[in-house]
């Protein structure tokens, strides 16, 4: 079967979404995720909240027309969001992220990603594939922040 790049996206993103819902859960003291040390400057609980920003911003807002409005700051800033918040957002964003690339057609893949990033302007296609890896990045690093820090 010769699956569409939209169902291997997907699939990715439901794959990864859900180990980020595994992880938050995971944590055996809820303060634990907002843990930061000399070293790691990024708690789990702000790298979680950056991903839902991140995720509602590029493929939410910009395709599934949420009308949400990314307030990048605070994805860094806010502490102490209660775990159960956490997970409902990251379980909204699967939601948001499934319904929004289902709208997404072949030639809107092709075309010139809507917004200027990085200093260039990739297709929608390759952005997207990028927005996986960015979650595959955070959410190792909330892995490994987990399993050194929750202790």
């Amino acid at each position: 079967m010769n699956d569409s790049i939209i169902e291997i996206l997907k699939t990715i993103f439901d794959r990864d979404l859900t180990k980020l819902r595994v992880e938050i859960a995971s944590y055996s003291k809820e303060e634990n995720l907002w843990i930061e040390t000399d070293d790691i400057s990024n708690s789990a609980g702000n790298l979680c909240l950056h991903l839902v920003g991140n995720l509602n911003t590029y493929i939410g807002a910009e395709f599934g027309n949420t009308g949400y409005i990314r307030q990048r700051d605070q994805e860094f800033s806010l502490k102490n969001v209660p775990r159960t918040e956490l997970i409902s957002m990251v379980n909204e964003t699967m939601k948001i992220v499934k319904d929004s690339l289902d709208m997404i057609t072949k030639e809107d893949l092709q075309k010139e990603y809507p917004r200027i990033l990085m200093d260039a302007n990739p297709s929608t296609e390759r952005f997207l594939v990028h927005l996986t890896t960015h979650l595959t990045y955070h959410l190792g690093q909330i892995n490994y922040h987990r399993r050194i820090l929750d202790v």
